[in-house]
């Protein structure tokens, strides 16, 4: 017989963002309805078609590390450590010789360190390969956020990378619900970081013709679930949890903040960058994740949405909503925040996984700004325009990737 699972819990939260660079800034921002896009400052280049994103602001890497460490890390990495740090400080959490292999670290990238690579192809072709920086790899690859978050703060058990683009940052954290349930683990830091906001991945997307052209009204231009979206407005930022086992957390009289109790995960098989017509596959997804957490759709309160902002996925995502919880579907609370974030790919997961356990904490649903004028195909309850007071007492966080991955999180209010 197996052995019975571990209850886990969540005591820490950390979040850089581009509504602010704390949990309590990035909260505040969302249920405010408050916009956190505008023009790009990171870069210009006016070919780009898209010229807005969702930035991180006012961040400083050194109020967290020394000036050294912090310039051979790539800004995805900055975000990565430094948010962790936060969820830890928040936590409470000494990580020391007596239990630094029972704390580990699972943090998600869609593209990792993109911004060096474009650098240093630059000094390539420009200055010829012996001016490229030794540093060029270890700041590139995407497991970097991980393995620097566990050098800064000595964490030695199970540490890893998940990379499946924009549900990297859900997948991160149902990995780490699963090594705590399964004793690997008594404490994992999990969630998401990306810095993508970059000329060739603005141009990427752009060619793909999958980002907003709102140039002139940048607030206005990610709307999810809205007739008149055009696409995505790229964000950038990390989110990160602090998941523990239970038994492990009352004992050192840790805060508690709710409860994760399911993870679902499929894949559509179906196409490199659209989901499959009729959202089975996030269906699904939902489905899995309330079994896991042995919940019936009913009890299902609120749910952070996917939300991009695009013409496939907010019709799907709605489909998929009504397949799996039926006619409670209409029943509930829906909300993108990407509407106000822009959409942080990898990192999505980590920051909407957060605003999901902060719905359930207030018993508060942030908003879907900008949805003056549903889509015909988006008939559900979004949140329209303003934050809503209401019990939340189960909450599904989902994301979707291009390659068809598709998570969903649970989390419900912690009952001892």
């Amino acid at each position: 017989m197996a052995p019975e699972l571990k209850r886990v819990v969540v005591t820490g939260l950390g979040a850089i963002t581009p509504l602010g660079n704390t949990v309590s800034e990035y909260w505040k921002g969302l249920v405010q309805g408050q916009s956190g896009i505008g023009p790009i400052t990171l870069f210009e280049d006016s070919r780009i078609a898209c010229q807005i994103a969702g930035e991180v602001k006012n961040f400083d890497p050194c109020d967290y590390l020394n000036r050294k460490d912090a310039k051979r890390m790539d800004r995805f990495a900055q975000f990565g450590v430094c948010a962790s740090k936060q969820a830890i400080a928040d936590a409470g959490i000494e990580i020391n010789d007596l239990n630094a292999h029972q704390v580990g670290i699972v943090i998600g990238s869609g593209v990792g360190g993109i911004k060096v690579l474009e650098d240093q192809q630059e000094i390539y072709l420009t200055r010829g390969p012996d001016r490229c920086s030794p540093f060029m790899i270890p700041m590139m690859i995407a497991n970097m956020a991980a393995g620097l978050t566990a050098i800064h703060t000595g964490a030695k058990g199970p540490n890893f990378c998940t990379v499946t683009a924009c549900a990297a940052g859900s997948n991160a954290v149902g990995e780490a619900l699963r090594l705590i349930q399964r004793g690997a683990a008594q404490i994992m830091i999990c969630g998401g970081t990306e810095a993508a906001v970059t000329p060739l991945s603005m141009a990427g997307f752009a060619a793909a013709k999958a980002l907003s052209t709102r140039n002139d009204q940048p607030t206005r231009a990610s709307r999810p679930f809205d007739r008149d979206r055009d696409g995505f407005v790229m964000g950038e930022g990390a989110g990160i949890l602090i998941l523990e086992e239970l038994e492990h957390a009352l004992n050192r009289g840790a805060h508690i903040y709710a409860e994760i109790v399911g993870y679902g995960m499929t894949c559509d098989a179906y196409h490199m960058t659209a989901p499959t017509p009729g959202g089975r596959g996030a269906a699904t997804a939902m489905e899995l994740a309330l079994k896991d957490a042995g919940l019936f759709p009913n009890q299902v309160s609120y749910i952070n949405a996917h939300g991009t902002s695009t013409p496939a996925n907010d019709i799907t995502e709605t489909s998929a909503i009504k397949l799996a919880l039926g006619q409670h579907a209409s029943q509930v609370a829906i909300s993108s925040t990407k509407s106000m974030t822009g959409h942080l790919l990898g990192g999505s997961g980590g920051i909407e996984a957060i605003a999901t356990v902060m719905a359930v904490v207030k018993d508060t649903v942030p908003p879907t700004i900008n949805l003056d004028n549903p889509d015909a195909g988006c008939d559900l309850d979004y949140v329209p325009h303003h934050s809503r007071s209401q019990q939340v007492e189960v909450a599904l966080s989902n994301s979707f990737g291009f390659g068809g991955h598709n998570v969903t999180l649970a989390f419900r209010k912690f009952e001892g």
